[in-house]
């Protein structure tokens, strides 16, 4: 963004580019902006200039007829834009999945306990997480949320599992995602000191209440910004 102060007057000229994760429909904008209010716009789709007020109008008529500037605004989508773009895709789809398997609910007085796996900054969206114990995978007594955007290209996912601890076995969360060449398996380390369980529990109960405030939060931002 190019940015001047001109006779009392405010000048901008804001380039974007907009793309989906196809790279497409990938398309360069330049607007031309004076004292707050776009007067003249080049978008690469309709490949010319075009005016929005008197005097955008008038700038609009003189660049297009300037074969060389239109031709290097032309060339900006696929100089600058599908560049980008492809630079942009190719670090959201070569980042890995963060997993984290911590203790929701501790068993106590025969009551059951409870696990949460979490899978963050994931993109595309398709995940699967799983429970398995002792190498088989657990039916029921699982509830998933939704895989929740993060308004960033990425996903996050949580999972809940409540058991009933036996010595000896092993629980385990299991994620299969594109960004893995095999399935990531996460096993929970029951020899960790009830203290330090407690500890977690609480931090992981905060944090899924966070998350679920977080999201409601977003979509409410999401859905008052298009006016529904």
């Amino acid at each position: 963004m190019v940015f001047s102060f001109v006779g009392g007057y405010y000048n901008d000229i804001v380039t974007q580019c907009r793309f989906s994760s196809s790279l497409s429909d990938v398309e360069f904008i330049q607007s031309y902006v004076f004292n707050k209010a776009e007067v003249t716009q080049f978008n690469s789709t309709v490949g010319k200039f075009v005016g929005y007020t008197e005097y955008g109008v008038k700038n609009a008529e003189e660049w297009n007829k300037n074969p060389t500037y239109l031709a290097q605004e032309r060339a900006a989508k696929d100089i600058y834009c599908k560049l980008a773009a492809q630079n942009e895709m190719n670090v959201v789809l070569t980042k890995k999945v963060e997993v984290r398997l911590t203790m929701a609910k501790a068993s106590t007085g025969g009551h059951p306990a409870g696990l949460v796996c979490s899978a963050y900054d994931f993109y595309p969206k398709m995940i699967r997480v799983t429970w398995h114990r002792d190498g088989q995978e657990v039916p029921g007594n699982v509830i998933s949320s939704e895989e929740l955007a993060d308004g960033d290209w990425y996903y996050q996912i949580h999972s809940h599992l409540e058991f009933t601890p036996k010595a000896g076995e092993k629980i385990s969360c299991v994620v299969d995602h594109e960004s893995f060449r095999d399935p990531l398996e996460i096993s929970w380390d029951p020899s960790m000191p009830e203290p330090e369980r407690n500890k977690i529990a609480i931090g992981a109960a905060a944090l899924v209440l966070g998350l679920i405030v977080t999201a409601a939060g977003f979509i409410f931002y999401k859905t008052k910004s298009r006016g529904l």
